[in-house]
């Protein structure tokens, strides 16, 4: 049983599915795709925030291939993102982050040594980062202690080098600025993304609806497999055994089962696949996870995210995809073939806001006309054209809040109660909140509950090191 239709849970009932189980997936919303789906106003389509993903996160991939995903959502055949900063004349400063064909971590020194958006000390002093991030140990708890602003700021780094250079990466990505974040999870973003294997930063994004590309089509693959999918199914509480355990060592509580509005349904594996908070509702008390000693998953906190759609009446974007700097816009994309909109009466465009800690509680208007207004500073297309529709999306627990000392609060799949399994992009996956870590997580769950409930096929092969060695033993 997987309760919790994102893709934690869908990447999880897909992998039992796959090794031979019996599968029934609970989702309270009457929507599959958790924080990735979609909405229709006047007549188009809008996604509840710009997602995107890079070539290195292959777990995704894996499941966008598994439902026939894949392409509507392609990578770059290299990165290359515009970077544009106003400059209170007519035409803006535009500097392109993008690779070459050099080995990692040389394969961006041509664009950074050319980055126009920093002085000449301040990309000089780049090197001197990158290689003190190269050095770095992802399995060092130290690295959890400090924020890796202050890291940067140790290592030479100016803090406009912060604001137009290093933070374009960290905020998509972490949900938070460098000055914030914890210095484990950008090490691993940078470490992976960027200094490992010279593409493994190229981007991709969806060129549908986000509803279409996940949610649709997982519940197709899903229910063709035999899956049951109940939505607007809302799990109260998880059903636990205390003797069936035995008297022995080990756990003393088993999971047998939920109730599912109000009646008992029984599993001989539960995983699930919720939020954090909703998850700390259904555990015992006492049973947080693996890591119950030192917090609970409660205290990780949220970060929002706020994205800003407008239609105009004509094309005032020339580029996919577009970062800012000096702005109040972040990234800008180009949502014309996702909203449905025919290119011959206009564009779609989505502004994505991350770390939006001020943005969401601010009215839809206030939003809408500040960044209007910055797309016009920022492509000067923008300010003869009208604009025909606005529209603002807020998830204001968009991810957890990546700060320092969170790695200790991410519990791993395996919980302290037989039977009973966490999924979900807030457990420990090794990597931050995004669609690559939920699906790891999802995986890594089900290979645990299919072992539990005895398959005989032993389960999905894990590929890719999804598992830790620790979860293997478990």
């Amino acid at each position: 049983m997987v309760v919790g239709g994102g893709l934690a849970g869908l990447s999880a009932a897909l992998s039992c599915a796959d090794g031979g189980a019996d599968v029934l997936l609970l989702e309270r919303k009457p929507r599959l795709g958790g924080a990735t789906w979609s909405f229709r106003r006047n007549g188009l389509s809008f996604d509840n925030g710009q997602h995107v993903y890079m070539r290195c996160c292959t777990a995704y991939r894996r499941f966008l291939e598994r439902i026939g995903s894949a392409g509507d959502a392609p990578l770059q055949e290299r990165l290359a993102i515009p970077v544009v900063r106003p400059t209170g004349g007519d035409a803006p400063a535009v500097s392109w982050i993008r690779r070459n064909d050099l080995p990692a971590p040389l394969q961006l020194g041509s664009s950074l040594a050319t980055y126009a958006h920093l002085g000449v000390a301040d990309r000089l002093r780049l090197g001197r980062a990158v290689l003190a991030i190269r050095r770095l140990h992802l399995s060092d708890p130290a690295l959890d202690t400090e924020t890796f602003g202050s890291f940067l700021a140790r290592h030479g780094q100016s803090p406009a080098a912060i604001e137009r250079l290093w933070d374009l990466i960290t905020l998509p990505t972490v949900n938070l600025r460098a000055a914030e974040a914890s210095l484990a999870l950008a090490a691993k973003v940078f470490q992976t993304g960027l200094l490992t294997e010279p593409d493994a930063a190229d981007l991709g994004w969806a060129r549908v609806p986000l509803s279409t590309l996940h949610a649709e089509r997982a519940e197709q693959v899903l229910r063709s497999s035999g899956t049951t999918v109940h939505r607007s199914a809302k799990v109260s509480a998880v059903r636990y055994d205390d003797s069936s355990a035995g008297t022995g060592s080990g756990p003393s509580l088993v999971a047998t089962g939920v109730v599912v509005d109000g009646e008992t349904v029984e599993a001989d594996a539960v995983v699930l696949a919720v939020p954090h908070d909703v998850a700390e509702e259904l555990l015992p008390r006492g049973q947080r996870g693996a890591r119950a000693d030192v917090g609970s998953a409660a205290d990780l906190g949220r970060s929002p995210i706020v994205d800003v759609h407008v239609v105009y009446d004509r094309t005032v974007l020339g580029y996919d995809v577009a970062a800012a700097v000096g702005s109040p816009v972040q990234y800008v994309f180009d949502t014309t073939a996702s909203s449905g909109l025919d290119p011959a009466d206009g564009q779609c465009v989505a502004v994505s806001i991350s770390g939006a800690d001020a943005e969401h509680g601010e009215r839809p208007e206030v939003l809408v006309e500040r960044y209007t207004r910055a797309i016009a500073q920022l492509f000067p297309a923008a300010r003869d054209a009208k604009v025909v529709d606005a529209v603002v999306s807020r998830e204001h627990a968009a991810t957890f809040r990546g700060i320092p000392g969170t790695a200790v609060l991410r519990p791993r799949p395996a919980t302290e109660v037989a039977g009973l399994f966490l999924a979900g992009a807030w457990t420990d996956t090794g990597w931050p909140a995004t669609m690559e870590g939920a699906v790891r997580s999802g995986v890594a769950a089900a290979a645990l509950a299919l072992r539990t409930a005895g398959n005989e096929r032993g389960g999905p092969r894990v590929p890719g090191g999804l598992e830790r060695p620790e979860e293997v033993d478990a």
